[in-house]
């Protein structure tokens, strides 16, 4: 009973995607059509995705990045502007959960060379900031977060178009981070001289050969993504070549993530075909997809959201924006934050309440901004 608990706590949404799925199969009996439910496009280059960032993360890339950028800086202000822009850059490309599972251990170990005073007294705002950077970074791009590759598909709407859809907020989101770093934490109270030893590039200990082949099935995927290469090309040379390559990749996988999309598909694909309840959610979310989505994204998170609404609405862009803004606010609204409150659970426990707190008020005040831009250009 305890490890069914424990599991229960540990993937919450994949367990309730799941009981939602298996108890709308007794409204509508099993047939073919399940099978339409199920966006097996999405899912197979999710699968390739995530597969070559666990690659790139297992070889160290993205460490070797910021050790190299970190060695070069001098004061506060640019440790800090440089732990936080590199979350909200790479999350455009590795996306939020890698940039986070990569980074915040990373920024501890950082904040912890300078003495566990200084360690103490940035870590919560710095992770904090790290974590609105990484979800607002995200999303930019279809490859940024789950919800987006999702949605992009569905929306049939070309890479240009999304890429201008969103600009308006991260480039609103950038300035604030950078407001943020600029203000916070004066240089005056902090060490006026700062040094950080890392492993050498000489020392770095990765297969270059795997991280070329990473790189190059990295942009296969982007290809794909863009609809220039078919899904199921993709997914059999991604799979072959890390099978024969590097297997134990497989290990790193969020299939949980998998799973709770395959849920969530037949969930809605079940409440679809009930007239009832697809008239409800018709009538409540056209015509109301940002905030809707915006207010469903801090209960359920941005990814069950996302696929709940999409079925439902016809301006799918209107709902890209109202998920991605719905990832700040609650602890909930994206998945990808509680990577960063476990990290500093496991850390520094005695920290958590002012975590919670400090997370809480930043991403209310993320999202009001975000919320009135989107009002003055809607």
């Amino acid at each position: 009973m305890k490890k069914i608990v424990a599991f229960w706590k540990k993937e919450t949404v994949l367990c309730v995607a799941v009981l939602l799925g298996v108890i709308s199969s007794f409204l509508v009996r099993p047939d073919a059509a399940y099978l339409e439910y199920i966006d097996f496009r999405t899912l197979a280059i999710l699968f390739c995705l995530m597969s070559i960032m666990a690659g790139l993360q297992k070889q160290g890339v993205f460490r070797l990045i910021a050790e190299s950028l970190i060695k070069r800086v001098h004061g506060l202000r640019q440790i800090q502007l440089i732990l936080v822009l590199l979350c909200f850059v790479l999350s455009m490309f590795i996306t939020n959960d890698v940039a986070l599972i990569t980074l915040v251990p990373f920024t501890l170990t950082v904040l912890g060379k300078l003495g566990e005073e200084w360690k103490k007294k940035l870590a919560v705002p710095i992770v904090v900031m790290q974590t609105m950077a990484a979800n607002l970074g995200s999303m930019l791009t279809p490859i940024g977060n789950p919800q987006n590759l999702y949605l992009y598909g569905k929306s049939g709407i070309g890479l240009g178009e999304f890429l201008l859809l969103m600009l308006p907020y991260s480039l609103a989101s950038l300035a604030m981070m950078v407001i943020w770093c600029l203000v916070h934490q004066p240089e005056s109270d902090g060490p006026t001289s700062l040094f950080f030893a890392f492993r050498s590039d000489s020392e770095f200990v990765g297969n270059k050969k795997h991280i070329l082949a990473y790189v190059a099935l990295f942009l296969l995927g982007l290809l794909t993504v863009g609809h220039m290469v078919p899904y199921l090309l993709t997914l059999s040379i991604v799979t072959l070549v890390i099978l024969f390559m590097d297997r134990d990749v497989f290990g790193r996988v969020d299939y949980s993530l998998l799973i709770t999309f395959v849920g969530f598909f037949v969930f809605i694909g079940n409440i679809g075909r009930m007239e009832i309840f697809r008239t409800f959610l018709e009538s409540v979310v056209n015509g109301f997809e940002v905030p809707v989505g915006i207010l469903s994204s801090q209960i359920i998170s941005n990814v069950p959201a996302a696929l709940l609404l999409s079925e439902f609405t016809k301006d799918v862009q209107s709902l890209i924006v109202g998920v991605n803004l719905g990832g700040l606010g609650t602890l909930i609204a994206s998945m990808a934050s509680l990577i960063s409150y476990k990290q500093i659970v496991k850390e520094m426990p005695e920290e958590k309440g002012t975590y919670f707190k400090r997370f809480t008020w930043t991403g209310i005040a993320f999202l009001a901004v975000l919320i009135l831009i989107w009002w003055m250009i809607r």
